[in-house]
C-alpha cells in the first residue's frame, strides 16, 4: 500500500472522523457487532503472531483481549486483522479496525496529523540493529556503507536515516514492506543489517532464523539508537472507548502491582484492603465510570492476566524470547510501568 502524505492524511483522517461521529461512538459500533475488531502486525514472535491452532497470541494480543474482557466479559470477543506498517494508519482512520495493538510507537505528528489518540505504553522499545556474526561488527558505528533492510513508513526508517547521518555515515536501505519478506532478505545476505525495534529484532532472532542457521550466529548491536514507546491507538473524537482501552491496560498493571494474578483473583475477592476491592468491584463505582460490568477489572485478570503475567510467558522469562523486563518493569523495581490509581 503506498504511502500516505501528512497533508493526505490530515483530509482523510478528518473525513473519517466526521464519518465515524456521524455513524455513532466506536463502543455503541462495538456492542452492536459483538465483538471488537483488533489491528494487529503480521506476525512478531512474542507479540502478535497466529499459532499452528490460528489462535493469535502475544503481548499486543493480550492487550485486545483485555479490552474485550473490559466490554463483553469475554476476551474471545475479538477478531484480529493483520496489517502491514503502511496499511495499518488507514485502515483505522476509516474504520476497518477498532484499534491498533501492534507495536505502533507514539509521535507527536501520528497523535496529532493522522488524528489518533495514544493509550498507555505497552512496551518501552528502542531501536537497534541485527547483524550475521561473520560480518565482524560488534558497533553501530562500523556500519558505514552497510546495506540496511528496513520496513518503508515507519519510525524505524526515519530514525535509521537520522543516526547514519548524524554520525557521517552512509548506508543503502533495501525497503521491503512485509515483515517476512524483510527478514527473508536479511537472511539470504541480500543486506547486511535488519533494523528494527530491538524486541523485533530478539524475536526474529529466536523464532525466524531458517536452517541451517541458528539463533546464535547473529546478534544485535549493544547501541538503541531511539526511543520507541509501543502503544495502542484509536481514533481521535471518542473519549470513552479511548478511556476503556487505556484503563485496561492500566488494570492489567496495577493488579500485578497488588500481587492479583489469574491463579488468585478469585480469592482476591474477600481481601479486606480497600484499594483492592474498589480494583475487583466489590465496592462497586469504577465500572459504572467507565460505562462497563463492575467486574471488568476482575474479567481481564481471571481471562487475561496481570501485565506480568502476560509479559513473562509472550516476551519474558517463560518465553522463547526470555526478554528482561528492564524498563518494562512496574516503577515499585525500577521500571516505567507505572498506572494511575484505580479510584
Amino acid at each position: 500500500m503506498r504511502n500516505i502524505t501528512i497533508a493526505a492524511a490530515v483530509g482523510f483522517a478528518a473525513i473519517a472522523a466526521t464519518s465515524a461521529a456521524t455513524a455513532g461512538t466506536v463502543l455503541d459500533a462495538v456492542k452492536a457487532r459483538g465483538a471488537l475488531i483488533c489491528g494487529v502486525g503480521t506476525g512478531t514472535a512474542g507479540f502478535m503472531l497466529a499459532d499452528s491452532q490460528g489462535k493469535w497470541v502475544g503481548l499486543d494480543v493480550d492487550v485486545c483481549r483485555a479490552v474485550a474482557s473490559a466490554i463483553f466479559g469475554d476476551a474471545e470477543k475479538v477478531k484480529f486483522v493483520p496489517l502491514s506498517s503502511q496499511q495499518r494508519f488507514t485502515a483505522l482512520q476509516s474504520g476497518e479496525v477498532d484499534m491498533l495493538s501492534n507495536n505502533t510507537t507514539d509521535t507527536l505528528t501520528r497523535d496529532t496529523a493522522l488524528g489518533l489518540d495514544f493509550t498507555a505504553v505497552t512496551y518501552y522499545d528502542g531501536q537497534g540493529f541485527l547483524v550475521n556474526k561473520k560480518l565482524g561488527v560488534k558497533s553501530a558505528k562500523e556500519l558505514n556503507g552497510a546495506t540496511v533492510c528496513v520496513a518503508p513508513g515507519t519510525t524505524t526508517e526515519l530514525n535509521l536515516a537520522d543516526y547514519f547521518r548524524a554520525n557521517k555515515m552512509t548506508f543503502k536501505p533495501v525497503v521491503i514492506e512485509k515483515v517476512d519478506e524483510v527478514r527473508a532478505a536479511f537472511f539470504s545476505g541480500r543486506c547486511d543489517v535488519y533494523t528494527n525495534d530491538s524486541s523485533s529484532l530478539y524475536a526474529t532472532r529466536t523464532a525466524n532464523v531458517p536452517p541451517p542457521a541458528k539463533p546464535e550466529d547473529f546478534i544485535v548491536l549493544p547501541e538503541i539508537i531511539s526511543k520507541e514507546p509501543l502503544a495502542p491507538a484509536v481514533r481521535h473524537g471518542d473519549n470513552q472507548f479511548a478511556d476503556i482501552v487505556r484503563w485496561s491496560q492500566y488494570a492489567m498493571i496495577e493488579a500485578e502491582e497488588y500481587g492479583i494474578t489469574s491463579k488468585n483473583v478469585d480469592e482476591m475477592m474477600k481481601s479486606d484492603n480497600p484499594t483492592i476491592k474498589r480494583i475487583l468491584g466489590v465496592t462497586p463505582g469504577m465500572g459504572k465510570a467507565l460505562g462497563v460490568d463492575e467486574k471488568w477489572v476482575y474479567n481481564i485478570v481471571k481471562q487475561v492476566g496481570n501485565y506480568g503475567e502476560s509479559f513473562d510467558r509472550n516476551v519474558g522469562m517463560g518465553s522463547p524470547l526470555k526478554i528482561e523486563r528492564g524498563l518494562n518493569n512496574l516503577w515499585t523495581k525500577g521500571g516505567l510501568q507505572y498506572a494511575p490509581p484505580i479510584r
